[in-house]
């Protein structure tokens, strides 16, 4: 078993496979009153799943020499990345004072139930919002983004560069399928780079973001309860 495929499965074992909402509650029945605690632990879960689930596709296609469809979920999963980066972030600028804990709120709901094509009633966060967040504490988040990007579209590298080479001096161009020569032997490292920063969101700065969270609620709950825009808010 490789090093990837090793971390691979060990994220896979280590999967939450349920959220208790009165442990919650016996955690701190003041900060978890609130619905956004419990909806940011939702989507340190949903996270966690989905970026395994994209990560060994990816492999899994990467194996077999499909490189064109590994490197688009690859793509995938550093999207998936950012939002639990971005909320982290954003727990961290509510403590801060510079994020509203009721903005804070709505922006949870967004994450969790938004969509585009109106399926919900909630509109999602453009991912590339979401990104230039991250990409603030991650630099190059950005850059590993817009790279894998270029091979998800139709344009030149998507095309032309993915599928053909032009000899210039006989004006001819022949076709192949060059995916695994111009990538293959870097996408085992890319999946690693995406594991080793998920890894460090999840199990380090998502529970101290989270902990200083809930203390935050309990000291400012007053002002949250005087402030609330709806009986349902929170």
């Amino acid at each position: 078993m490789t090093e990837l495929e090793r971390a691979l499965a060990d994220l896979k074992a280590s999967l939450c496979r349920d959220v208790d909402v009165g442990g919650l509650y016996a955690r701190s029945n003041v900060a978890h009153k609130w619905k956004a605690p419990w909806r940011a632990l939702l989507l340190r879960e949903s996270v966690a799943w989905r970026t395994q689930d994209l990560l060994e596709q990816s492999h899994t296609l990467y194996v077999a020499s499909g490189l064109l469809g590994a490197r688009i979920l690859l793509r995938s999963a550093f999207e998936t990345l950012g939002i639990l980066v971005y909320l982290n972030q954003t727990m961290r600028d509510v403590v801060a004072g510079t994020t509203d804990f009721h903005a804070f709120s709505e922006t949870t709901t967004r994450l969790l139930l938004g969509s585009r094509d109106k399926s919900t009633r909630y509109e999602s966060i453009n991912i590339l919002t979401v990104l230039q967040k991250a990409n603030k504490r991650y630099a190059g988040l950005e850059d590993w983004y817009a790279a894998l990007s270029e091979s998800a579209h139709p344009n030149y590298e998507g095309m032309v560069l993915g599928y053909s080479k032009d000899d210039p001096k006989i004006f001819l161009t022949t076709f192949e399928n060059r995916w695994a020569a111009l990538y293959g032997d870097h996408h085992p490292s890319a999946i690693l780079a995406c594991l080793a920063v998920f890894e460090s969101e999840y199990n380090h700065e998502w529970p101290a973001a989270f902990e200083a969270l809930e203390r935050w609620i309990e000291v400012h709950d007053d002002k949250l309860e005087a402030t609330k825009r709806a009986p349902k808010d929170g």
